[in-house]
């Protein structure tokens, strides 16, 4: 599994998930998007899965990074196989974020580029 956290411009950070997704690689990633919200502020998330097969299983139940930092995330795009539609907008939670998510295909990746970087959420 690897995941990668990385500025691209403005409060745009891409991040980058293949392979099985662990728990503690996310509680890692969630430290470091804490450290650069706490540094510059609101933040809008590119999320770019390749080869991505899922998450490994665990407890998933810590909501301390969306209790602390959810209104943080004006807007997610993530981008992966449709197959992963619905539990990547699920374990996002899509529907309780103050910020939009969107889900994209590969092809559409530049589409989702736009989408995160256009409006206010």
């Amino acid at each position: 599994m690897s995941i990668t956290l990385r500025h691209e411009r403005d409060n745009i950070y891409r991040v980058d998930i293949s392979g099985t997704l662990g728990e503690r690689e996310f509680v890692e990633l969630q430290q470091t998007a804490a450290a650069e919200i706490r540094r510059t502020g609101k933040i809008r998330l590119l999320i770019v899965l390749s080869h991505f097969n899922g998450w490994a299983p665990g407890q998933w139940q810590n909501l301390t990074f969306y209790m602390q930092h959810g209104g943080d995330v004006e807007r997610m795009a993530i981008i992966g196989d449709e197959r992963w539609r619905a539990e990547t907008l699920m374990f996002a939670g899509a529907e309780l974020r103050q910020g939009s998510v969107a889900f994209f295909s590969p092809p559409y990746r530049s589409e989702a580029a736009v989408w995160l970087a256009a409006g206010r959420a």
